[in-house]
């Protein structure tokens, strides 16, 4: 686990190709030392609208959701090497942002259902 959802402007896959942020996202996770790789979760999700202060400003957000029991420091190292990773893309008049959010580990529920 994580679960890391990238949210993004529209315009932005002109630019760089959602996949490639993705994997960007993933190589960070790996590089924290926090998660092993099979366990990453990964989604992006594009906004066709969007604005901020009126105007239509190009973002990329990521919402990092996992469990909780993660120091501050783990999550603050995984945020900025995120941030970093997105950062080496060539965009250009872009707002990027990361945001770690805990998830309770005593209320969160999984069940896996395979194909027999």
């Amino acid at each position: 686990m994580p679960h890391c959802i990238l949210e993004y402007s529209q315009n932005l896959e002109q630019e760089v190709p959602p996949v490639d942020m993705l994997e960007a996202i993933k190589e960070a996770c790996i590089e924290s030392n926090v998660f092993a790789s099979e366990d990453i979760k990964l989604r992006s999700l594009p906004y066709k609208s969007f604005m901020t202060c009126g105007q239509e400003d190009a973002f990329v957000h990521v919402m990092v959701r996992l469990l909780s029991g993660r120091t501050p420091e783990e999550k603050k190292k995984l945020s900025q090497l995120i941030l970093d990773a997105l950062t080496k893309f060539s965009l250009k008049d872009v707002s990027f942002s990361v945001e770690m959010c805990d998830m309770d580990r005593e209320t969160y529920a999984k069940k896996v259902v395979l194909s027999q």
